[in-house]
């Protein structure tokens, strides 16, 4: 982790940083910016949620992407931002874990591949993680462009 008064140093400039992308999107915004375990953490609050979070969530990972991108060039050296808005990351992981253990079901019963949505990568790799434990099905990421993850019934 980061040393006390860089850690300072850098969430000063995280902040700086995203109240300037705020700025630009011409929203209303309270910024909370804090240091987790080895993240640095920017929690958002806003009447106009939804054109931040966007589709799930494209918005959203843009704008981290964004930060880190720009804190890395501020600061020299690659620190990771996660953003969050009203506890939206929280609420779609409830919902990713739900529906993969949803299709596991349908893949035990009927004994047949399904197919989940596109999602990127981190999502695909929280499903992987939440069915991994489960010894009647294995899953696979497919696709080029729309990668998604396929959950298969365990010969």
């Amino acid at each position: 982790m980061i040393k006390a008064k860089k850690l300072e140093a850098t969430i000063k400039e995280t902040k700086k940083i995203i109240e300037k992308l705020i700025e630009f999107l011409e929203v209303e915004v309270k910024v909370e910016v804090e240091p987790g375990e080895e993240v640095i953490l920017v929690n958002l609050s806003s009447p106009e949620t939804a054109s931040l979070i966007g589709y799930h969530g494209e918005t959203l990972n843009a704008m981290q992407s964004l930060v880190n991108l720009m804190l890395w060039r501020k600061v020299g050296e690659w620190t990771s931002v996660v953003v969050d808005i009203d506890g939206y990351r929280e609420k779609r992981k409830d919902l990713l874990e739900k529906m993969a253990q949803n299709v596991a079901q349908k893949v035990k019963f009927s004994g047949q591949p399904q197919a989940l949505p596109p999602m990127s990568a981190f999502e695909r790799r929280l499903v992987h993680l939440v069915l991994s434990e489960d010894e009647k099905v294995k899953t696979v990421s497919e696709g080029e462009t729309d990668r998604r993850v396929v959950v298969h019934p365990k010969s």
